[in-house]
C-alpha cells in the first residue's frame, strides 16, 4: 500500500494540487524530517450505561456503534483498498460520475490515514507531550468562509418553500451547481487514487444520517474520521446509501465566480434535493463538518425534533447539561469535565426521549492550551488527533499553543474516546440545566446569572456574544453580534422555528433552569478590560451543575431583569457585579444602556408569533 501512497498523490495537468496551490502564492502542507514515537490510546467509563437511554442501547444498523472499556482506535476498522478499473464502480461513487481514479482508500484505520500522511507529505509530525500528532497547514483559510456558503435554490421544492433565504442561506442557481458539480467531477476523474469515507451523523437512530465524503487527501478523510460516527467494522456499512454526499475538491477554484455570481473563487455549495454538495478554494476542515450540521438543521425539525449548536455532558445522576455558544466561547472546554461524562462538544439534538451527539469526534481551539488550564483537551492531542494550524517550535516539532502568528483559531480534532470519560451511549435524558454561554465584548453582562423561562426564550431568540478572532474569515479581534439561537451561521430555516422547538421542550420536560455565563470581558470592554479567566467560568458552571447554587441568595438586576448569585466559592463576589469591577461606574452605566440598546434592536425583528418576548428583555 505504502508503494502507492508515495507516488504523487493529486495529479492536475501534470502538477500536484500542493504544487498549483503554491503557484497561486496558497501555502499548503510541507513536510519536515519526521520522527514516530509509539503511543498507545485507552479508553474507560465512569458511569454505567445502564443510567442512560436505555432503550437505544440495542444494536441497529444504522445507529451509533456503542463502545466498551476494550474498544481502543484499532477496533475501528471497516478499512479497504479497492483497485482496478472498477474501483469506483466498487464503491459506490462512479454514479457521481466519478470513474477515473483506479485505487479507492476507503475508511482507512487511523494508523492507515497516519501512515498515508506521513507517506504523502501532507504535513508534519508534532511531537505532542502525549503522544505524536499529526499537524497539517489548510493555507490561507484558517476558519469558515460563511461569504462562500450557497445552497440551490430549487424551485418549487420542499428546500425552497422552507429555508430562510438572506445573508446566511444565501441562494445560487441549479444551473451554477451543475457546473461546479461537473468541474469537481471532473477533477477526480484527473487523479489515479481518491479517498472515500462512509459514516454517519446522529446518534439516535430515529433521525441518524448516512453521510459520504470524497477527498483528495489522507488527512481529510482524518478529519471526517475525527468528527463523524465511525462504523466499527464493514458489517455496518452493509446496505450502506448515502443521505447525502459531499465531493471535496478543495485544491480546485471556481475561476468563473463573478459569471455565476458569486462572492470569490472559493465555493462550499449545497443542494438539497441533488443529496449532494461540492467544496472548492478552501483546505479548512471545519467546512466539512458545519456543512452537514447546517443540514442537519433543516433536516430534524421536519421530524419534530430539535438541533442545537450546543455542547453536552451528563452527572452521575443522569442530569444532562447543555452549552449553547458561538464557536470560542467555551463549549468544548467547560463540556469536558473529568467530574462528568462528556456526551459532545459541539452539535446535538433533543427528542422526546432526551439529547444526543450529532457527532463522533471534538473540534476544539488550541489557543493557549495548557494541561493546567484545559487537562481533558490537552491530553487528548495525541496519537489519531490532527492539529490545523498550530505552530512547531524546536528540533522536536513540539506544538507552540501560545504562537498564534498563523492564526488564533488554532485547531485539534480528535475521536471522542480521547476523552477518558466520554459517555459511551452518546444519548443521555432530558437537560436539567441550559448554559448559555456568552463573550459579552462590552464587559456588561455578569459571570452567571439565572433566566426565568421566558427570558430563556428571549436570550436564545437573541443569541449575544462576540464573534471570537479567526473563527470566521476576516474577523480579527472580538466583535460583538447578535447569533440566533447562538448559531445563526447554521441555520437553515428561521429562527423562531428553532425558538418554538425549545419553548415546546421546556413546557414539555420543565425541570430545566437556564441561565447566562459570561465568558467574554470583565473590568471594561475588548482592549480595556480583561477576559474572565477559565477558573471563574468553571467555578460559575460548577456551581449550577452540583447544584449548590439553589441554596444562594440573589439580587435581580434593574436592567435585564435577570438574577445574579450574591456569592459563588473560588469566585470574587465582586466579580460577580460587573459594574464593581469598572474603575469608572459611569462608564459602564453608558456601556449597559448601549447593549441594551443593542438587544431591543436587534429583538424588533422577532416580535412575531403568539407571544411577544421583548417585555423579557432588558427595560431602558
Amino acid at each position: 500500500m505504502l508503494a502507492t501512497t508515495s507516488r504523487t498523490l493529486l495529479r492536475s495537468s501534470g502538477r500536484t494540487a500542493i504544487q498549483a496551490l503554491v503557484a497561486r502564492g496558497i501555502s499548503s502542507p510541507v513536510s519536515s524530517s519526521i520522527g514516530i514515537r509509539s503511543n498507545s490510546t485507552t479508553t474507560k467509563k465512569i458511569f454505567p450505561t445502564s443510567h442512560f437511554h436505555k432503550s437505544h442501547q440495542v444494536a441497529h444498523k444504522s445507529a451509533v456503534p456503542i463502545i466498551d472499556d476494550h474498544h481502543i482506535r484499532g477496533d475501528y476498522n471497516s478499512s479497504s483498498v479497492i483497485e482496478g478499473a472498477d474501483a469506483c464502480s466498487k464503491v459506490g461513487i462512479s454514479n457521481l460520475g466519478i470513474n477515473g481514479p483506479s485505487t479507492i482508500y476507503k475508511n482507512q484505520t487511523f494508523e492507515e490515514l497516519f501512515q498515508h500522511e506521513v507517506a504523502n507529505n501532507e504535513g508534519q509530525v508534532a511531537h505532542a507531550e502525549f503522544g505524536d500528532t499529526f499537524t497539517v497547514d489548510t493555507g490561507k483559510f484558517t476558519g469558515r468562509s460563511p461569504k462562500d456558503k450557497w445552497i440551490v435554490k430549487n424551485i418549487g421544492s420542499e428546500s425552497d418553500a422552507n429555508i430562510d433565504w438572506g445573508n446566511v442561506n444565501q441562494p445560487t442557481s441549479p444551473e451554477v451547481f451543475d457546473e461546479l458539480y461537473e468541474k469537481a467531477v471532473n477533477h477526480f476523474n484527473t487523479l489515479d487514487k481518491a479517498y472515500v469515507f462512509d459514516g454517519f451523523c446522529g446518534a439516535n437512530p430515529n433521525s441518524q444520517r448516512k453521510i459520504r465524503f470524497v477527498h483528495e487527501m489522507a488527512w481529510q478523510q482524518h478529519f471526517v474520521t475525527n468528527m463523524f460516527i465511525r462504523a466499527n467494522d464493514e458489517s455496518d456499512l452493509d446496505g450502506f446509501e448515502p443521505d447525502f454526499t459531499v465531493i471535496n475538491a478543495c485544491s480546485q477554484v471556481d475561476e468563473d465566480w463573478e459569471r455565476h455570481g458569486l462572492n470569490s473563487e472559493v465555493a462550499v455549495v449545497f443542494n438539497v434535493e441533488k443529496k449532494c454538495a461540492v467544496i472548492f478554494g478552501t483546505w479548512y476542515g471545519g467546512e466539512n463538518k458545519k456543512g452537514i450540521f447546517s443540514l442537519m438543521n433543516y433536516w430534524l425539525p421536519m421530524q419534530g425534533q430539535f438541533p442545537m449548536h450546543c455542547s453536552a455532558n451528563v452527572g452521575k445522576a443522569g442530569d444532562s447539561a447543555l452549552f449553547f455558544g458561538l464557536s470560542g466561547t467555551g463549549k468544548t472546554t467547560l463540556s469536558a469535565d473529568p467530574h462528568r461524562a462528556l456526551i459532545g462538544d459541539d452539535e446535538h439534538g433533543w427528542d422526546d426521549q432526551g439529547v444526543f451527539n450529532f457527532e463522533g469526534g471534538c473540534y476544539a481551539k488550541t489557543i493557549n492550551l495548557t494541561e493546567k488550564t484545559e487537562p481533558d483537551i490537552y491530553r487528548a492531542v495525541k496519537k489519531d488527533a490532527m492539529l490545523e494550524n498550530v505552530a512547531l517550535k524546536g528540533d522536536d516539532n513540539e506544538p507552540d499553543y501560545f504562537d498564534t502568528s498563523k492564526t488564533e483559531n488554532g485547531r485539534v480534532s480528535y475521536p471522542i474516546f480521547h476523552i477518558d470519560n466520554y459517555h459511551e451511549p452518546q444519548m443521555a435524558g432530558h437537560p436539567k440545566n441550559i448554559i448559555f454561554l456568552s463573550c459579552d465584548a462590552f464587559g456588561v453582562l455578569p459571570p452567571i446569572a439565572k433566566l426565568t423561562p421566558e427570558q430563556a426564550m428571549y436570550h436564545f431568540i437573541s443569541g449575544y456574544t462576540a464573534k471570537v478572532a479567526g473563527t470566521e474569515r476576516g474577523v480579527t479581534e472580538p466583535t460583538a453580534t447578535f447569533s440566533a439561537c447562538f448559531g445563526a451561521a447554521f441555520l437553515t430555516l428561521h429562527p423562531t422555528r428553532y425558538a418554538e422547538l425549545l419553548k415546546e421542550k421546556l413546557e414539555k420536560h420543565n425541570n430545566a433552569q437556564a441561565w447566562i455565563v459570561n465568558s467574554g470581558w470583565s473590568g471594561g470592554a475588548y482592549g480595556i478590560g480583561e477576559r474572565m479567566s477559565i477558573k471563574t467560568t468553571r467555578a460559575c458552571v460548577n456551581y449550577i451543575l452540583d447544584g449548590k447554587i439553589e441554596d444562594t441568595t440573589w439580587e435581580k438586576d434593574p436592567v435585564f431583569g435577570w438574577e445574579i448569585p450574591a456569592s459563588i466559592p473560588d469566585v470574587d463576589s465582586i466579580v460577580l457585579h460587573p459594574k464593581n469591577t469598572w474603575p469608572d461606574a459611569s462608564q459602564y452605566d453608558e456601556a449597559e444602556k448601549k447593549l441594551a440598546n443593542m438587544y431591543v434592536d436587534n429583538f424588533e425583528k422577532y416580535r412575531v408569533g403568539d407571544v411577544d418576548y421583548s417585555q423579557f428583555g432588558p427595560k431602558l
